[in-house]
C-alpha cells in the first residue's frame, strides 16, 4: 500500500519510513498537517495515513478531521501515532475526530504490522461496498431500483430511505416538448368533435 506518514521529527519520520518499507509498503512522507493535506489533494492512491498527533501548524486530529470531510473520495484509513498515554479521554478525543486507530511512542514494529493488516481488510471492504452500490439494478422500463431485499421501488423512495432526501417534482424543457405538448394537442383534437356535437344539440 501507499502509505502517507506525517512526522515532524525527521528522524521519526525516517524509521517510520524503514518500517513500512520492511512490511513491503511504500511511504508518502508530509513534515505536519498542513503538507499532507496538501499531498492527498494531488493523489487518490493514499488509503492509509499514519500521523503523528503533536505537530506544529496543523495538527493529527486536524488532519483526520480535514479527511473526514471529504466526500468526494475513498476512504481513508487513520492511524493516530502520539507519545501521549492511550487515556481514555485521549481516545475519545481521537474517536471524535474520526480517527480509526491509536499507537503510542515508541513505535512497535509488531503492532505496526498488526494495524495494517486491519487497515487492508477495511479497506478492501469499503471498496466493494462502494462498488456495489454504484452497480445498481434498476428497470429499464419503468426505472424501478431493487433493493437488497429483492423488493423494487421508485427511484424517489430508495434515494429517500438511504439519505433523507425529499423530493418535489417538475417536468424538464425536453420531456414537456416531448411528452406534454404532445398530450396536449391530443387532448385538444379529441375535445374538438365533442365540443361541436353540443353545439348542434
Amino acid at each position: 500500500m501507499k502509505i502517507l506518514t506525517v512526522e515532524d521529527d525527521s528522524v521519526a519520520r525516517a524509521v517510520l519510513r524503514q518500517a513500512l518499507a520492511r512490511l513491503g509498503h511504500e511511504a508518502v512522507e508530509a513534515p505536519d498537517g498542513d503538507g499532507a493535506w496538501d499531498l492527498l489533494q494531488k493523489t487518490d492512491a493514499v488509503r492509509v495515513v499514519v500521523s503523528d498527533w503533536i505537530m506544529p501548524n496543523s495538527d493529527g486530529l486536524e488532519l483526520c478531521k480535514r479527511i473526514r470531510r471529504r466526500t468526494d473520495s475513498e476512504y481513508v484509513y487513520f492511524v493516530l501515532l502520539s507519545s501521549r498515554d492511550a487515556t481514555a479521554e485521549n481516545r475519545a478525543a481521537a474517536a471524535d475526530a474520526g480517527v480509526d486507530d491509536f499507537l503510542t511512542k515508541p513505535l512497535d514494529f509488531a503492532e505496526l504490522w498488526t494495524r495494517l493488516r486491519v487497515a487492508e481488510r477495511i479497506l478492501r471492504y469499503t471498496t466493494q461496498v462502494r462498488q456495489l452500490e454504484e452497480m445498481l439494478p434498476i428497470c429499464s422500463y419503468c426505472k424501478k431500483i431493487r433493493d437488497d431485499q429483492n423488493y423494487w421501488q421508485q427511484l424517489e423512495g430508495y434515494i429517500s430511505a438511504r439519505t433523507g432526501s425529499d423530493f418535489s417534482h417538475s417536468v424538464c424543457p425536453d420531456c414537456y416538448q416531448r411528452m406534454i405538448l404532445p398530450e396536449l394537442e391530443r387532448m385538444k383534437a379529441a375535445a374538438k368533435p365533442k365540443v361541436a356535437r353540443e353545439r348542434k344539440h
